[in-house]
């Protein structure tokens, strides 16, 4: 009983250490058009059992208007040169440290079917506010200057895939012919 106790006071300090060393704001980013640096906080003491330190967290009590949820901007439209709709967002890289490195953009294809994901930087979008006099052209979007064949020309987006692994059992060298495994009659 003795060393459950001691186990899950070790993997509690372990958890709390790492999510007290995680910064809760990123870095200023000015790349990113998505990320407003100006955030209501309120600054709440809590103590670290590790070192009797004091440490804050900021918590955003709500989101502004020119602040999006990734949840909502997946889908946003994405705009050529031309103001045409070339593709839209299928998803949001981000770093380690919360910083968005790159904005997926599925590009061609109907539905769907036949698209492909290409990854841009930030700071290769504008953000153009959406039409407020529109019924169903609110949202804002993201412009870019390249055209719909150019980023269908591009590199295609391949997120990250972990590795397999062996387990080393099975799949060994072939035994010789005639083998009797190591066994002796």
């Amino acid at each position: 009983m003795l060393k459950k106790l001691a186990l899950i006071s070790a993997v509690s300090a372990f958890a709390i250490g790492t999510a007290l060393a995680q910064s809760p704001n990123p870095p200023p980013s000015s790349s990113s058009p998505s990320m407003s640096q100006d955030k209501p906080s309120a600054t709440t003491p809590s103590t670290s059992s590790q070192n009797g330190s004091m440490k804050s967290a900021d918590f955003i009590a709500a989101q502004k208007p020119d602040q999006f949820l990734a949840s909502k901007f997946k889908g946003t439209n994405v705009l050529g040169s031309d103001n045409q709709k070339i593709g839209d967002v299928s998803d949001i890289l981000f770093d380690k440290n919360g910083k968005i490195d790159a904005f997926v953009v599925s590009v061609g294809g109907f539905l769907g079917i036949g698209a492909k994901d290409v990854a841009l930087a930030p700071s290769a979008f504008q953000m153009v506010p959406g039409d407020p006099n529109s019924a169903t052209d609110k949202s804002p979007k993201l412009k870019t200057s390249m055209t719909k064949d150019q980023l269908k020309e591009a590199a295609n987006f391949e997120p990250y895939k972990e590795p397999s692994r062996t387990t080393g059992s099975g799949g060994g060298a072939p035994k010789p012919s005639g083998s009797s495994g190591g066994m002796s009659k």
